[in-house]
């Protein structure tokens, strides 16, 4: 068996997993070029999105040649090789994989499910991350403080932690930051130093980073060499070099920092780099305590995963909420950013109050932390094949964004047109003039009434006769309000196919090119379907139940699907579980009316179809609505998650106290030291009564998520009973579904209910008595509900756990993945390449 990796330090890896004869992939291929590996040997390649396609073809043709065995470990959606990536992408595709059934790393039972969902882009496992006060956000500076803050909190506790940053140059600014603060600490000499690369300082108890291996050099171990990526920390700086241990894996049982027994002497430590921060690229593959890490929005998807899976207690971000590098159009100097951290870092080291509780001015323009999170994830920053590149383009030619996008350039203008010559024509004489233009709105009125199924020559009609137009001052204006109370509350109606919506265009040219596109449109809807059928993606088997066996069913199941597919690729929805997502407004009438011919088939599998129901069962059905949300619990998701932040800061407010104590009884300040150990002890005071409400916020939001799972049902019944009777009844005023459940607590309530530190602590807010009660009543009404059943005009139903459970979010994947399939590329894009192809090529 032979085990390689790109770094050295991923290939020490192996061999102290028991693999002997182990090698980065460089001294790999110069093994296989002398002839030194075997005909027949297993081959392991750790890591191995990180190594570079050439590396990686030439160790795979020489397994083939020499009927060797070549597994690749590693994860497809990490950051790629720097020299040139997307080898293991590619394989990963064409030949499927083995994958674990289930993340080991992590303590929490919630971040291994959301740690799958952060890997495939999922931006909803934000929330969970959110929710666990594991997202912080601040204008640059702050942000770089509180990272560099959280870091040497978890140093004080003897944590391992890694700190990591997309580039070297915010790494440098994290790290020398933290040595500054450690030095006030007094845990590193702030006296005799040396001088390492890009002109650091480093002293002894400093942590350094090797940036080069040296085999001749034992690093601590018997036989284990120095290699790049080791971490040390000095112990002494002689006038030989630096005496260094060091570091080892975190302790499995509680997670503190290990270093080797034995020191070492480190002479070329010129190269070597302060390790307090490190880049995601070399990050990847380490398992700490925690992981933090430090976002400034420019990352991408490849980049965040590992860098938010690297703790196994805990993962953190801290995010950019303004731009790193704003333009600033004010005239004038501005102060400098540092002296504002001076005067921050000042007050807090002579003063008793935190700088995690100063106050501090927020920027109207800042963003929110999650949001800024989504753009990262939703930015694929994966390395194509030029092979993968290439069937990508072949099948994504035809998408129905792009085709829709001509399909109105084309359409829009011939339609407004007609629309305006109704408008003339139901106008009387004196009134037909040049519309203003108002006038688009007022065409995107009857464009909602026209899909809602009124001939907009009628309406006109109507609207026109109404009332008397003397005295208008814009025509469209005035018909527009008069048509939007008749046009607004109707609901669109199935259109049918695209080639049955090709408007009549005095172009034949023109006509014939739209025909085209309809065609393409509908065989790209089509192809979707069959697509959906092969993968089953989470949403589909939410809403439709699990593919059929039976070839007429499963053709009836594609169909349904093929409606809600195209919607999603039309309009770029992209939720793994949630079909087609709100109903958009009425300013996009075209959206709507594709959101309503997918809502109309959608539904968990065998409920009951609204359409075949009688009126009366429709209004019995939509009354539920609010029967079920009166006895909803509090959403008290907010006050959790303040909760858990409270607790977090408190923790890392009574840590950093008491370093500040300690640090001011070696300097002989005794006052400053008690001082110091009061505020450690009032932050654990704090950290106890947050924990307290968070158990009882969390208990609330448990009862929460069952009732959302058990209403599910009837409130999708509801809504699509109401969404049956406007359209049964288009003259009827309706008034629109409203939930009974409690309102939320406002912001200043929320404020109140978070104490600062020193202040005097309330044993139990009158909140959360109330919630304790409620959840009594809940507990009640919750298992008088498990018992129930539907309605006797429903005789199939089968009670509220059997369907409630098909809304439930999918279990884990398989352990074995079969080769993706991707979306069959059209026939007649597949002709034009093959024509393409065919082509000679044109003389130099």
């Amino acid at each position: 068996m032979v085990g390689t990796a790109t770094s050295q330090n991923a290939t020490n890896g192996l061999r102290h997993a028991g693999i002997g004869h182990a090698a980065n992939t460089t001294r790999l291929l110069a093994d296989l070029a002398a002839g030194r590996i075997p005909p027949g040997s297993l081959i392991v390649a750790d890591e191995a999105s990180m190594i570079s396609l050439t590396h990686l073809a030439a160790i795979s043709e020489y397994a083939a040649r020499n009927r060797c065995k070549l597994i690749l470990a590693g994860d497809q959606e990490q950051l790629a090789a720097v020299e040139g990536g997307g080898a293991m992408t590619l394989l990963a595709d064409k030949l499927g994989y083995v994958q674990l059934a289930e993340p080991v790393r992590f303590t929490a039972a919630w971040e291994r499910a959301a740690s799958l969902r952060l890997r495939s882009g999922d931006a909803t496992a934000l929330d969970d991350y959110d929710q666990h006060a594991r997202i912080r956000g601040a204008p640059p500076d702050q942000a770089i403080d509180q990272a560099a803050r959280a870091y040497v909190a978890s140093y004080l506790a003897d944590r391992d932690v890694l700190l990591m940053a997309a580039d070297w140059a915010r790494c440098r600014e994290l790290s020398a930051r933290i040595r500054n603060d450690l030095i006030h600490l007094g845990l590193v000499d702030g006296g005799r130093t040396i001088r390492i690369a890009d002109g650091a300082e480093a002293s002894a108890g400093d942590l350094i980073i090797c940036r080069r291996n040296d085999h001749g050099l034992e690093a601590g171990e018997p036989g284990r060499a120095l290699a790049n990526g080791d971490v040390l920390r000095i112990e002494a700086v002689t006038s030989g070099g630096v005496m260094v241990r060091r570091l080892l894996g975190p302790d499995a049982a509680t997670g503190q920092r290990r270093f080797t027994a034995q020191a070492f002497c480190y002479r070329d430590y010129w190269h070597s780099q302060l390790a307090y921060a490190i880049t995601g690229h070399a990050a990847q593959g380490g398992t700490v305590h925690t992981g933090i890490a430090l976002v400034t929005g420019t990352e991408d998807r490849q980049w965040l995963y590992p860098a938010m899976t690297r703790g196994t207690d805990a993962n953190l971000a801290f995010v950019f909420t303004t731009p790193a590098w704003a333009a600033d159009p004010r005239p004038g100097t501005e102060p400098a950013p540092e002296l504002d951290r001076y005067d921050r870092l000042r007050f807090e080291r002579h003063e008793l109050t935190s700088a995690l509780q100063t106050p501090r001015a927020e920027s109207p323009d800042q963003r929110e932390p999650v949001a800024v999170l989504t753009d990262v994830l939703s930015r694929d920053g994966a390395e194509l094949s030029a092979t993968q590149t290439r069937q990508q383009n072949l099948a994504n030619a035809d998408h129905l964004a792009a085709l829709h996008a001509i399909w109105t350039a084309e359409t829009q203008a011939a339609r407004h047109d007609r629309y305006r010559d109704l408008v003339l024509a139901a106008l009387p004489p004196g009134y037909r003039q040049p519309l203003s233009p108002q006038a688009r709105w007022l065409f995107r009125t009857l464009q909602a009434a026209e899909l809602a199924g009124l001939a907009p020559a009628d309406v006109l009609r109507t609207a026109v006769a109404s009332r008397n137009l003397a005295g208008t001052r814009d025509i469209a204006s005035v018909l527009d309000a008069r048509i939007r109370p008749r046009a607004y509350p109707l609901l669109p109606q199935p259109r049918g196919p695209w080639t049955s919506r090709v408007p009549d265009l005095p172009d034949p040219d023109r006509h014939t090119y739209l025909t085209e596109i309809a065609t393409m449109m509908d065989d790209r809807t089509r192809r979707l379907g069959q697509h959906t059928a092969l993968t089953a993606p989470a949403w589909a088997v939410n809403a439709l139940g699990p593919v059929p066996a039976d070839p007429a069913a499963r053709h009836t199941w594609q169909d349904k699907a093929a409606l809600v597919v195209a919607y999603r690729e039309t309009y770029g929805y992209d939720h793994p579980g949630d079909p087609i997502g709100p109903e958009p407004a009425r300013e996009a009438p075209d959206q709507r009316a594709a959101w309503h011919e997918a809502f109309a088939i959608l539904g968990p599998a065998d409920s009951p179809d609204v359409r075949a129901m009688p009126d009366g069962q429709l209004w019995l059905t939509r009354d539920t609505y609010a029967a079920e949300t009166a006895w909803a619990p509090p959403h008290t998701g907010k006050e959790l998650r303040l909760a858990r932040l409270g607790a977090a800061d408190a923790d890392l407010g009574a840590i950093r106290a008491a370093a500040e104590a300690d640090a001011a009884r070696k300097t002989g300040n005794h006052d400053r030291a008690d001082q110091q150990e009061n505020l450690a002890a009032s932050y654990q005071a704090l950290a106890n009564l947050y924990r307290q409400r968070e158990t009882i916020f969390s208990q609330t939001m448990a009862d929460r998520q069952e009732w959302d799972h058990v209403t599910a049902r009837s409130r999708h019944l509801a809504t699509a009973a109401d969404a049956e009777l406007r359209r049964r009844h288009p003259g009827q005023k309706i008034e629109p579904l409203r939930s009974a459940e409690p309102a939320p607590l406002g912001d200043a309530d929320h404020e109140q209910a978070h104490p600062a530190p020193g202040q005097e602590i309330s044993q139990m807010t009158a909140r959360v008595r109330d919630l304790q009660a409620q959840r009594e009543v809940f507990s009640a009404m919750f298992q008088d509900r498990q018992a129930s059943k539907a309605p006797r005009e429903d005789p199939g139903w089968g009670g509220l756990d059997a369907f409630s459970s098909a809304w439930r979010t999918l279990g884990q994947d398989a352990i074995l993945q079969p080769p993706k399939p991707s979306i069959e590329p059209s026939a007649r894009i597949l002709q034009r390449v093959a024509e393409h192809d065919a082509e000679p090529e044109p003389s130099g």
